[in-house]
Formats: structure tokens, sequence, C-alpha cells
């Protein structure tokens, strides 16, 4: 079992932008597809190392969410881990319905753009 001088150790290891915040990257841990991007401060960090599922900040609302309590889309924790630079969070989860406040999986479906490939090369 991991001790709270273990989370706090991890937790210290990210890099917090000026407001207090990481982004988080967010994918199905099986398959690496990307569900999408959210934010995470400390205390949402600890919340999903010691509780088990997903739990981030919500820049409009200015208030915790746990992915799922309010439209039953879980996300189950199944990895995390921080880039070389220590300012990005990498969530790897089992997601549960639609990842998305649109209700699509991801929050990239439907959503590509156009390019050329080749140019500028």
């Amino acid at each position: 079992m991991t001790s709270d001088a273990d989370i706090e150790a991890q937790i210290a290891r990210v890099v917090w932008n000026d407001a207090g915040l990481a982004p988080v990257i967010v994918q199905q841990h099986d398959s690496r597809e990307v569900l999408m991007l959210a934010w995470m401060d400390a205390e949402a960090l600890r919340r999903t190392l010691t509780g088990g599922r997903a739990v981030y900040w919500s820049r409009s609302r200015r208030e915790y969410w746990r992915k799922g309590d309010t439209s039953g889309n879980t996300q189950r924790v199944h990895g995390v881990a921080v880039d070389c630079d220590g300012d990005t969070i990498l969530l790897a989860v089992d997601q549960h319905g639609a990842a998305c406040h649109t209700g699509t999986r991801t929050c990239f479906d439907g959503r590509e753009l156009s390019f050329r490939a080749g140019e500028g090369e």
C-alpha cells in the first residue's frame, strides 16, 4: 500500500503552472486512445491517487469534479505518469461511457482538421 508520504512525494514531482494547475492527457489504458484533456491541481491529483477514480479541477466552475458523478461516465485509474519536464500528467483510465461532455467517446471524435502532408519539408 502506498503511504501518505509516498503520495505527497509523487505530487511534489509535478511542476504546477502559475495558477497551480497542470494539464492532464487522459487515455484509455489498453488501446491508448486519447480521450480528453483536463486540468488538475495538487488536491485533484491527491484525490485521484488515493481514490482510484479521476478527479479534475474545473477552471470554469472553479470546483473539483470526479468524472462520472453526474453523468455516470466514470474513469477508473490504471496508471499515472508525469512527462520529462514534470509539467504534464498522463492518466491511463478505463473509460465507461462517453469521455466528452458532448456525449462522444472522446473529445476529439469528428473534430479532425484537414492538412497537407509533406509540405514545408
